[in-house]
């Protein structure tokens, strides 16, 4: 059997409010065990309320949510949020990818952001950034995949777990109509 045939089939929906509960235990345990984010306490999933509402079925601001598609267990979810609040950066977004520790590598993300980029395609949007924390070589080749090109490192830029991180950017042309953002 090749290892494409031992991974669970995951399909990739919408976020909805049921998923709150897994959703917010992916994030904690990035919270509690790495520095891809620089928030420093866990969540609970009432904390993390707001976050999920802010991420309509439609719109520039979406949440896709990875599930195998035999349990239903939810794998991974990615999402398009606000670049900056202010109103002339609306047609920017920033996207992240968080997994479960066992997911990765799995191809989650990649299906993620495939269905996360099909979907902003119809939206006004003109391009899409990424912070990542360094290092994290596997989310700078999920990036690169999709298109996205290193602008910058913005040096010791956070502290946790008692040491500065490095935080790469990333951009990608959202305008671009020969690009589908899927994988090649």
């Amino acid at each position: 059997m090749n290892e494409s045939s031992e991974r669970p089939e995951t399909q990739v929906r919408p976020g909805v409010e049921a998923d709150l509960a897994a959703l917010t235990g992916i994030y904690n345990h990035y919270v509690r065990e790495t520095g891809v984010t620089f928030d420093t306490e866990p969540f609970t999933p009432e904390e993390r309320r707001g976050w999920l509402l802010s991420h309509p079925e439609d719109g520039p601001h979406r949440l896709k949510v990875a599930q195998e598609a035999a349990t239903g267990r939810i794998t991974g979810y990615a999402t398009s949020s606000a670049f900056r609040p202010k109103p002339g950066y609306g047609t920017s977004v920033e996207v992240s990818v968080y997994l479960a520790p066992d997911a990765v590598g799995a191809g989650v993300g990649g299906a993620l952001y495939a269905a996360l980029f099909a979907d902003l395609r119809g939206e006004d949007l003109h391009r899409a950034y990424a912070g990542i924390a360094l290092p994290n070589e596997a989310s700078i080749r999920l990036h690169e995949r999709f298109g996205f090109a290193h602008l910058g490192t913005y040096r010791e830029v956070g502290r946790k777990f008692g040491r500065y991180w490095d935080v790469a950017w990333f951009e990608k042309d959202l305008g671009r109509q020969d690009d589908p953002g899927l994988i090649r």
